[in-house]
């Protein structure tokens, strides 16, 4: 399952360290937004510390030039915040795989229209899982990627997988911003516990 740790808040100095901590708690998915400082610093750092199966990339993108920027620091993985077709056409026409923010079902398939790889569904915690399960019912699975994003917590995790969620977008649930390695060790492992168990 697709957990993407959103490292919002993440200094340059821990980048490579908080990366290996959630690596091995079996998170291969790392985000940086764009709009902190040092994050593409962080990116490359990252980028250059982990193996190949594990995807880079950056969040909060919004313009031609956050691709074109995310692209020089090795990022794979272009996140928005929202729907921009021509960003999501941008992404694919340099090689990065497009995640764009979406809140509605007409969103959605726009997005898929345009060469989504995935949906973010955000922020999540302004629905339900009951949304996401209207989703699925339109949307199969080889077609859409499902990741909520915003307000998934351990507690609530499970019910947005039960509900057809391919994937999540976490960031507190599996990172300390503080810096602090064991704490981000602890969170990630144990929302990989649960979304495990959820799994079985």
């Amino acid at each position: 399952m697709p957990i993407v740790a959103i490292l919002r808040g993440l200094k340059p100095a821990h980048a490579v360290a908080t990366a290996q901590a959630l690596v091995d708690a079996g998170i291969c998915i790392l985000e940086v937004p764009l709009n902190v400082d040092g994050a593409l610093h962080s990116i490359e750092a990252i980028r250059g510390s982990v193996s190949d199966d594990v995807l880079v990339g950056g969040g909060t993108l919004r313009t031609v030039e956050d691709l074109a920027a995310l692209v020089n620091a090795g990022g794979e993985l272009a996140v928005m915040p929202h729907l921009d077709a021509s960003l999501v056409i941008g992404a694919l026409d340099v090689g990065l795989i497009p995640v764009p923010g979406v809140f509605t079902p007409s969103e959605g398939f726009a997005a898929l229209d345009a060469g989504a790889a995935g949906l973010k569904i955000f922020p999540a915690e302004a629905l339900s899982p009951k949304v996401i399960a209207a989703w699925r019912s339109v949307m199969a699975r080889d077609e859409a990627l499902l990741l909520p994003t915003g307000g998934i917590t351990m507690e609530n995790a499970g019910k947005w997988w039960s509900a057809g969620a391919d994937g999540f977008g976490v960031g507190a649930a599996v990172f300390d911003p503080c810096g602090d390695l064991d704490e981000t060790r602890r969170r990630a492992n144990a929302f990989v516990s649960v979304i495990t168990h959820a799994r079985a």
